[in-house]
């Protein structure tokens, strides 16, 4: 039995668009649950994820994404912690920290925690890139513009369009995953 309508608890408007577009094709319809949410910093972006979506004491099919940039650089930095960095620091403070950096290898990831009455369950998402020189792209959010997917032409994801975007992003592969699971309960 295929769910084709489930709900995203974010404050987040652009990733209620992304996914949508992601879950359309499944047959699935996508709401907003406006969620304002206090984010507990955690290794795991699951952890955020699970703890954010037990804020929600509504009785839907509901999921809460998370994701972040990690750059092989700094460890993995910021990471889980990508929310707050960006706040902090913006894009142009990530690229003042690659600032004479040769490798600039990243990574991003995105995982959803989505609750039904069966449980939760846990998607993942993860696009390999490397960190631009410096902010291209007016499309996007987030780190889209200093990102750069291997996958691609050589483009932010900033620079691309959505349809571009979501053909290869993070978050799309965690929406897919979701989707291709709900479509097969």
């Amino acid at each position: 039995m295929t769910k084709n309508k489930i709900w995203l608890a974010t404050g987040n408007r652009n990733k209620v668009k992304e996914a949508a577009e992601v879950l359309a094709p499944y047959g699935i319809r996508l709401e907003h649950f406006p969620l304002e949410r206090v984010e507990i910093q955690a290794d795991d972006p699951a952890d955020i994820a699970i703890y954010s979506l037990s804020m929600v004491k509504e009785d839907l099919p509901i999921c809460v994404e998370d994701a972040g940039v990690s750059l092989d650089r700094w460890g993995g930095f910021p990471g889980p912690y990508s929310s707050y960095v960006l706040e902090r620091l913006g894009n142009h403070g990530i690229l003042k920290l690659m600032e004479g950096e040769s490798k600039r290898k990243a990574y991003y990831v995105s995982v959803i925690a989505y609750r039904d009455t069966s449980g939760v369950r846990i998607f993942r998402g993860v696009v390999d890139g490397e960190i631009a020189h410096s902010i291209r792209g007016a499309h996007g959010f987030g780190y889209d513009p200093i990102f750069i997917p291997s996958e691609g032409d050589g483009r932010t994801f900033g620079e691309m369009e959505d349809a571009e975007k979501n053909a290869i992003s993070h978050r799309a592969r965690a929406f897919r995953a979701l989707a291709e699971w709900l479509t097969q309960i």
